[in-house]
């Protein structure tokens, strides 16, 4: 399988950052890491190798980027405030370094985005802020509500970035019509600790009209990458 390593630096973030690149061709799937996970998780969780076929086989090309959630979300020396605008860099990154570099390896108009746990909420949260950019979102145990990150303190930035909150008011025709031609995925299981959290976002999607796929494995699978693994198989 094709694999390269990348790195640049970001001037949105004022440091260098890494990602990997999986596959020579097809649809592009941008993986978000889970919380505080690296660009390399994915290839250590065996989700790479769970994808292999499909990515050797030029249906699927896999772009892993980094995060900086230790610097946003989980970063409590900083006031919540300056955690949520970190996120709001990161974002920029990802539209004005990442994607056109995305571009520049894959011409394909649109992108698929995926993550698990915490990355489900990256996932989510870039598909539906930007359903321009984005035909598919597959979250895998997937946690979406991120005010419990930042002691109480609430604003626009915050609102914005917050999907039960922005989504359950969103009017916006320009926005839902796009949202509703997407391919959104919620996929979580019967033990799954994140179950309630993807039952409520998709009561959310199904109260503004946005089809989507409530996918809850009924086997006893556990929010780990055993389950993960198969739900990316499935999902690409």
């Amino acid at each position: 399988m094709n694999r390269e390593y990348n790195k640049q630096y970001s001037h949105e973030l004022g440091r260098d950052m890494e990602s990997l690149v999986y596959g020579h061709a097809g649809q592009p799937i941008l993986v978000f890491p889970t919380s505080q996970g690296r660009f390399f998780e994915y290839e250590d969780a065996g989700m790479i190798h769970a994808l292999a076929g499909k990515s050797e086989g030029g249906a699927i090309q896999i772009f892993c980027v980094d995060s900086v959630d230790s610097e946003s979300w989980y970063n409590k020396s900083v006031h919540p405030g300056a955690r949520i605008w970190r996120h709001v860099q990161y974002e920029r990154y990802l539209l004005n370094e990442f994607l056109p570099y995305l571009k520049w390896r894959n011409w394909s108009p649109q992108i698929a985005v995926t993550g698990c746990s915490f990355g489900g909420y990256h996932a989510l949260n870039f598909a539906m802020r930007h359903p321009d950019l984005v035909s598919g979102c597959a979250t895998m145990s997937g946690s979406y509500d991120i005010k419990s990150f930042l002691d109480g303190y609430y604003d626009d930035n915050v609102y914005f970035n917050n999907p039960p909150d922005y989504l359950s008011n969103m009017n916006d025709d320009w926005f839902l019509s796009r949202i509703r031609q997407m391919n959104i995925v919620l996929g979580s299981s019967d033990w799954d600790m994140c179950l309630d959290a993807n039952v409520k976002m998709s009561a959310i999607l199904h109260g503004k009209g946005i089809p989507h796929w409530l996918d809850i494995y009924g086997d006893n699978s556990k929010h780990d990458w055993p389950l993960w693994q198969r739900m990316a198989q499935k999902y690409f």
